[in-house]
């Protein structure tokens, strides 16, 4: 278990991500966006069993580059590197078109350390679960995009990912029926 002491940059992890997200919606315009970062940390450390405190805090800051004004020295700056580096590959580069910019991530993801794919194939289960608030008209693109971030980490996959994608696959198969 680790020390006490290591998990004051979770908390102080739940607090940016609160800060970062404040007035952001889910997809369903009610519910507030950093349930959604909450949520994939509850995954990475209750559904797939991971209580390294580096992985909570980069699932609890997983987005904030990508959705909000942070940027990765802010990141840097209040985590450290390593963090912010695995918060980065987490990101995705919005300037770029989308079916290159889906590419370059699912790239990033392949080459990413385990910890990262964990806490990605943690966002998808969440993003899976919540489907159900879509529109029935965008779910089959969200199976998709999950489908096809599954298949990427696959490709590359380690003996610690082995459970949270089988997790997710048979998540992927409930929601296609």
């Amino acid at each position: 278990m680790p020390e006490p002491a290591s998990y004051r940059m979770v908390l102080d992890a739940i607090a940016f991500a609160a800060r970062a997200h404040h007035g952001q919606m889910r997809k369903d315009g009610r519910t507030p966006y950093v349930s959604h970062v909450f949520r994939v940390t509850a995954i990475v450390r209750n559904v797939f069993g991971f209580d390294d405190p580096r992985m909570l805090a980069t699932a609890l800051l997983h987005d904030t580059i990508e959705d909000t004004t942070t940027d990765f020295d802010d990141l840097e700056k209040n985590f450290g590197r390593e963090i912010a580096e695995w918060v980065a590959l987490l990101t995705k580069e919005k300037r770029l078109p989308e079916t290159h910019r889906e590419q370059a991530y699912m790239e990033g993801l392949k080459g990413a350390p385990w910890q990262v794919q964990v806490c990605k194939l943690a966002d998808v289960y969440d993003n899976l679960l919540d489907s159900v608030n879509l529109p029935a008209e965008k779910r089959p693109h969200s199976r998709e995009r999950a489908k096809s971030y599954v298949a990427s980490l696959e490709a590359s996959a380690l003996p610690q990912t082995q459970r949270p994608l089988a997790l997710v696959k048979d998540l992927l198969s409930e929601c296609s029926h």
